[in-house]
């Protein structure tokens, strides 16, 4: 396998610094954490490039806050200029690893995203007949540290670039917990190793796709599963023999234990095409599409606190007009036209 050396330099030019603030920014250009960089930016730039450089860059400590849409979920907010740096990274690191990933993982990378992989299970939905649908336990707070750098370290080999991985990884805050106990565990094992990163972050992201990049190739080169769709820790097998997604059901869960993780107990089946799949927001048949009914629910229920939030003055007309066309966007992927109309009719803002 390649490997790549000398990358140090490219994540700490000025050039990539100045890009990678540029991307941090997106969509956050009036907080005011990027506002106070912004005013500052060469300064701010020069300074993190002088700590890159000198190896005295530390990370900063965490906001963490907990969504409960669609699940309960702890989220890490980085700091600003952390995210800056997270973006550097991953600007030099992750055209390397692009090249080994399969086609079909779909989740944050360029050219990919949540539509494609649903044209493309809507394609493999048209030649089988089941599908094993599953995804992984806590798959995030489960991913064992050292196992990620020694997978990140297959194709690093620049000291300053594993350097500044491995403070990104060890900086992470602590986790939703988790204790699961492999066959050659001794009892203090899922306390001695440390696991987990943050769902918030850029370089985590792409980590999680590092991670499981090996099950990609075992599902692909050694079961031979041919109609295969990763879409981060969700997964899907498509086939026409039930008996042959079962056997894969049992080796992916053996496969699994090499990389400390288990499949969701209760989210691991397999059953007919015909009877609909729940994949990435949306209820999958051959021929059409739905929108899941917690989706609606959910938005619905959006759409009653931008009500009262609209009402009180705290949220403006854009804001809840941005977040309605992303909503559009979505149910617009699937047979939903009067469903729109439906939803949108019944709200009404006002002061």
């Amino acid at each position: 396998m390649k490997t790549y050396n000398g990358l140090y330099q490219q994540i700490c030019s000025y050039e990539n610094l100045w890009r990678s603030a540029d991307q941090a920014q997106r969509g956050k250009r009036f907080q005011d954490s990027v506002a106070r960089f912004n005013f500052y930016r060469e300064r701010e730039i020069l300074r993190l490039q002088e700590e890159l450089q000198s190896q005295t860059y530390r990370p900063g400590n965490y906001h963490e806050f907990t969504i409960y849409e669609p699940k309960k979920r702890m989220i890490s907010a980085a700091p600003y200029r952390d995210r800056v740096i997270h973006h550097t990274l991953c600007n030099i690191i992750e055209p390397i690893f692009e090249r080994i990933f399969i086609f079909d993982s779909y989740a944050c990378r360029v050219g990919k995203g949540t539509h494609r992989a649903v044209d493309r299970f809507t394609e493999f939905c048209r030649k089988n007949r089941y599908v094993l649908k599953a995804d992984i336990s806590k798959y995030f707070p489960s991913i064992d540290h050292e196992i990620l750098k020694s997978l990140i370290r297959r194709k690093i080999r620049d000291e300053k670039t594993l350097w500044l991985i491995n403070l990104i990884i060890d900086s992470s805050n602590p986790q939703e917990p988790v204790s699961n106990y492999f066959s050659n565990d001794d009892l203090f094992a899922p306390i001695e190793r440390r696991h987990g990163i943050p769902i918030g972050n850029l370089t985590s992201q792409f980590f999680a796709n590092v991670y499981l990049n090996s099950l990609d190739h075992f599902v692909k080169e050694q079961l031979h599963c041919k109609y295969y769709i990763r879409y981060c820790d969700d997964f899907v097998v498509l086939s026409e023999d039930k008996d042959f997604l079962h056997e894969a059901r049992e080796r992916i869960s053996e496969y699994l234990i090499s990389l400390q993780l288990k499949l969701h107990p209760y989210k691991c089946q397999v059953f007919p095409i015909k009877d609909g799949t729940d994949f990435l927001g949306y209820r999958i048949f051959r021929d059409y599409r739905l929108i899941r009914h917690n989706s609606i629910i959910r938005f619905r229920r959006r759409m009653q606190r931008f009500q009262e939030d609209y009402a009180k003055g705290i949220i403006s007309l854009p804001h809840i007009r941005q977040s309605i066309q992303s909503w559009i966007g979505h149910v617009s992927y699937a047979n939903s036209y009067g469903l729109k109309r439906q939803l949108l009719k019944g709200f009404v803002f006002s002061k």
